[in-house]
């Protein structure tokens, strides 16, 4: 069974493979391997040991429904996963695998793993929004349109000042979260404790090649200090709050009376089951969910950020799930606006008549040179 009815239409199908159980199952042996291998190369296990264990894990096949209901009994991934790893590797390099670790570094170093692929599939969408909406700002900087505040018609700006506007919260939404991870994307090496005991005073470097051999940044443990997840969780509510910006804004002129920008038309989207004769804002209407949710979802992070003394109950095991939850929400509000932004439909004759309708002049202040700025362009 799966839960793709609950998933797809709020995530592209990229994004929920990143997080799926497969992704999970293979970042964990990834770690272990780069554990076994960083420890060999700083003396502390052969490396013929560490040979063994990279080949035999290579070779591991897992059925995750069964892991995943002895993940349910253990209270972690890790303990059934390493004991199933354990079976299929010789006794040397049984007794080697995972030594040191903790179930929560394998845990909290998948999770950052996960981050990173995240990231990279959704800076493209994000870009393609950000660079659709930064066109047709251009191409609109001189339209005069009726401005908007507080929902009642106010007073003259360029068309394209309100999707510059949204793009350049895009961009700055993304420019923090890229900064966030940059930061923050550490690996996790502390045991049981958070002093890696029983690595010989060689547990820096160790946790320093595996940060290299798993692309993420090194650094000391963080069992109990989430500020690194938190501030990566917040980033991308920040996105998804941005770009719901965006998709309110073009339900907005979309509708019925307005009439001054639709999503384009595309076969199969948009339509109503009981009257055939609706355009609805469907990309608008994915996004706009996704800024419901993220909140939520954020508060949750920051809920779970006083945790105990050394390694915590039950704050860091929820924001494995809150974090994809966010990712997924994220991918499919910028995979979404992207395809509207670039085939965003603008009526200038609606535009023009509403502004007539509505008495007010053309002078549109510097509306252009502010465009202009947003955008990092020059005339």
């Amino acid at each position: 069974m799966s839960d793709l009815l609950r998933l797809r239409p709020a995530a592209t199908p990229a994004m929920i493979a990143v997080f799926d159980d497969a992704a999970v199952i293979a970042h964990a042996c990834a770690f272990e391997v780069a554990l076994a291998r960083a420890q060999a190369a700083h003396g502390l296990i052969p490396d013929a040991v560490a040979a063994v264990i990279a080949s035999g894990v290579a070779t591991h096949q897992i059925d995750a429904a069964l892991l995943a209901d002895e993940a349910a009994l253990a209270g972690t991934l890790a303990i059934p996963l390493v004991a199933r790893l354990r079976g299929m590797l010789p006794d040397e390099a049984a007794a080697a695998l995972h030594g040191g670790a903790t179930s929560q570094d394998v845990a909290d170093t998948v999770l950052m793993r996960q981050v990173k692929a995240a990231c990279r599939l959704l800076a493209a969408d994000a870009h393609r929004l950000y660079a659709a909406l930064a066109r047709q700002a251009w191409l609109h900087r001189d339209t005069p349109a009726i401005g908007r505040t507080l929902l009642q018609d106010a007073l003259p700006v360029a068309f394209g000042l309100r999707l510059a506007q949204a793009a350049a919260g895009i961009g700055e939404a993304l420019a923090q979260l890229d900064a966030a991870v940059a930061r923050h994307a550490v690996v996790q090496l502390g045991g049981a404790a958070g002093t890696r005991r029983g690595m010989h005073d060689r547990g820096r470097a160790v946790a320093d090649h595996m940060a290299a051999a798993l692309d993420l940044v090194a650094g000391p443990p963080w069992h109990a200090r989430r500020t690194g997840t938190v501030a990566i969780g917040a980033a991308v509510g920040l996105l998804i709050g941005a770009i719901g910006k965006c998709a309110r804004d073009v339900s907005l002129l979309a509708q019925n009376g307005v009439g001054e920008a639709q999503e384009p038309l595309v076969d199969g989207r948009g339509g109503s089951s009981a009257m055939a004769h609706k355009r609805n804002p469907t990309g608008c209407q994915v996004a706009l969910s996704a800024a419901i949710r993220a909140p939520g979802l954020v508060a949750a992070l920051l809920a779970g950020m006083p945790q105990e003394q050394e390694r915590g109950l039950g704050g860091w095991q929820a924001e494995g799930p809150v974090i994809a939850d966010l990712f997924l929400l994220a991918a499919g509000s910028a995979a979404a606006m992207a395809a509207v932004a670039e085939g965003l439909d603008i009526d200038a004759g609606a535009i023009a008549c509403n502004l007539a309708a509505a008495g007010m002049d053309e002078d549109i202040g510097e509306s252009a040179a502010i465009i202009a700025e947003l955008l990092g362009q020059k005339d």
